[in-house]
């Protein structure tokens, strides 16, 4: 089992951190793991992308030119990355600022309003975790125990109390997102 995977959008988003708690996850399941994040100087809103490798096997290197999955949040990753997804591979993206929705049609395609879901919980901090739900639903590589147990590894201590808040929105995700083709 081998699984390349590329979290993109703007920083704020919770792109780094979704790509930790996979990370941490797949280190409780005994995989082998590369966690490697690219962002720019700015804090929030320029754009950010982690990329994930989860695999049963030594992994040789953290650098991937082709994804098994990509998961899209932002306009500018959607052009970057759509046409980095090997052939039979998976694409996510939240369809908030989406203005050029994917085209391929040898990849499978979701959609998962994350944005517009958190909003209504009125906790946009559930946003990546809802993502992260989505994803497991349809790529389940790591099991929601070990997700549990990468969630409290990756948070500080003083965010543990949102902890159940964001198991809530991870099953939620998984109910929300979409297949497209």
């Amino acid at each position: 089992m081998k699984e390349t995977l590329i979290i993109a959008g703007f920083g704020g988003q919770g792109v780094l951190s979704m790509g930790k708690i996979l990370a941490y996850s797949g280190v409780m399941q005994d995989f082998e793991v590369t966690w490697m994040p690219s962002y720019g100087p700015e804090m929030r809103g320029g754009t950010a992308n982690v990329t994930v490798i989860l695999s049963d096997r030594k992994i040789s290197s953290p650098i991937a030119y082709q994804y098994d999955t990509a998961i899209i949040l932002n306009q500018q990753s959607m052009d970057k990355f759509e046409a980095k997804v090997r052939p039979g591979g998976t694409l996510i993206y939240d369809t908030n600022g989406i203005t050029h929705h994917p085209t391929r049609t040898d990849i499978r395609i979701y959609t998962i309003n994350a944005a517009e879901e958190s909003a209504k919980l009125g906790n946009s901090k559930l946003f990546n975790t809802m993502i992260l739900g989505g994803y497991l639903k349809v790529c389940p590589v790591v099991t929601l125990e070990n997700v549990a147990l990468g969630l409290k590894k990756s948070l500080p201590e003083r965010a543990w109390k949102m902890l159940p808040e964001n198991e809530k929105a991870i099953r939620h995700g998984a109910e929300i997102i979409r297949q497209v083709r």
